[in-house]
């Protein structure tokens, strides 16, 4: 009988649907913690954490710390990267997930300029980068869970999950602030704020109960059982696949560039410089970030169908067209035009762009340095692509004497560079993820079709 339970609990921690969900609420729970940082970047910390500035140096000031988040991540991508491919993936979600929860609860508590001086910047900036280093870490762990155990015909959807994390993180934040924000200002500010991030706490407790009750991944187990394991991944990564890392930090950046748009940027000039309320902008956004979780898992699992590329791709083309409108929607003040642009950008475009990624990039690397290879593409060209958007939107509205035209002028650049990086990429979907990769660089006309299982 002891046996046959033992079996069951271990078929349960196997099965690829429960992997699969175990990577989305994990993953959801660390992204509600990072982008709770970012919505209180837009409406709160520019007033507790920087009031000795003037109003514009100020919100400049938050976001710059939002952007210290992202500097960190690479450094946790590294690091978790490489015990990732020589411990194992599980080991490393377990102290991700730890420090960022610890983190973002100790913001909650975190007295104000006002307070304790130029302290408070200080120990906020310190937090911002413990947050970095713990999603840094996060995000390789969390999709390989979800990829490694996922059959191959079925490897787009289920990897998706992993991905659902973002959008599904962005809405539990924005409503916790929605929420919170109903209170009067006094109140919000000077608690309401702070319990959005004190409820980490919880959602930590149940994210660890969650990830311990899976295994570790069939892939990385091989890897070990065949004693393959890499002895430095990142050299390994650099040495094998280097073209293939660049090509895929390339798809990375419309992904990150419209997330941070519109989820950051956006927020804080559709209530600064439209007029919009914030209860109004953080509603539209949680639409769009609940249509993104949608989008995720149905451009997921179309990819299963018909291939990862031709549904990023659409997806990237999208953005493109949509970059203009989107920047005129919002400069009209009206509650539709600010609700079509964040449906359309965080629902539409950053769903179907990011669904098939978290296939295709971990398709496009071997096993022994995979963890170390999705760490690297996503984190270091996060940099740009992310953390620096708010930054970089900022600065071209005021050389767009406050409008949004150079923005939208960027967001085309950015949509054609990832559009070239993905036509450069070969098609991964069904590929054995067994098969040594080390190929893949060596030229086009020598890059060997993938294997279908």
């Amino acid at each position: 009988m002891a046996s046959t339970t033992g079996a069951a609990a271990t078929s349960a921690a196997a099965d690829p649907r429960r992997v699969a969900m175990a990577s989305a609420v994990g993953a959801t729970i660390e992204w509600y913690d990072f982008f709770l940082y970012g919505t209180a970047a837009g409406l709160v910390f520019d007033e507790l954490y920087f009031n000795g500035l003037d109003g514009p140096a100020a919100q400049f000031a938050a976001f710059g710390t939002f952007a210290v988040g992202f500097l960190a991540r690479p450094v946790g991508g590294l690091v978790f990267g490489h015990f990732g491919d020589r411990i194992g993936r599980k080991t490393m979600l377990i102290w991700t997930l730890m420090i960022m929860g610890i983190g973002t609860a100790v913001i909650g508590l975190l007295p104000t300029y006002d307070q304790i001086g130029v302290w408070a910047p200080v120990l906020l900036v310190v937090l911002r980068v413990l947050q970095g280093i713990g999603v840094g870490g996060e995000y390789g762990g969390a999709v390989l869970l979800a990829v490694e155990f996922a059959p191959a015909r079925r490897r787009g959807f289920f990897g998706s999950f992993a991905h659902i994390g973002v959008p599904g993180g962005l809405f539990l934040a924005s409503g916790a602030f929605a929420i919170a924000s109903q209170l009067p200002d006094e109140a919000f500010l000077a608690w309401g704020w702070r319990a959005c991030f004190l409820l980490s706490i919880v959602l930590l407790a149940i994210g660890a109960w969650i990830r311990l009750s899976v295994m570790e991944t069939p892939s990385f187990q091989r890897v070990q059982e065949e004693k393959q394991v890499s002895a430095m991944p990142v050299t390994e990564l650099f040495a094998r696949q280097g073209r293939t890392l660049l090509l895929g930090m390339g798809t990375r950046f419309i992904e990150g560039f419209s997330f941070n748009l519109f989820s950051v940027y956006l927020l804080a000039y559709a209530v600064d410089e439209v007029g919009v309320t914030k209860s109004t902008a953080l509603n539209c956004i949680m639409v769009g970030a609940l249509l993104g979780v949608a989008l995720v898992l149905v451009s997921g699992r179309l990819s299963d169908r018909v291939g990862r590329r031709p549904v990023y791709a659409s997806g990237a083309a999208f953005a493109l067209v949509f970059a203009f409108p989107a920047a005129w929607m919002i400069q009209t003040g009206t509650t539709l035009g600010v609700f079509l642009t964040f449906v359309g950008g965080l629902g539409i475009v950053y769903g179907w762009v990011y669904g098939p990624l978290a296939a295709f990039w971990s398709e496009l690397f071997d096993t022994r340095y995979r963890y170390s290879a999705l760490s690297t593409l996503y984190q270091v060209s996060g940099i740009l692509a992310s953390g620096l958007t708010p930054l970089i939107a900022a600065w071209l509205v005021t050389k767009g004497d406050g409008t949004l035209w150079l923005v939208a002028t960027y967001n085309v650049v950015v949509a054609a560079i990832s559009l070239v990086s993905v036509s450069l990429l070969p098609e991964t979907r069904g590929r054995d993820l067994t098969v040594d990769l080390a190929p893949v660089d060596e030229g086009a006309a020598a890059r060997p079709e993938p294997a279908a299982v």
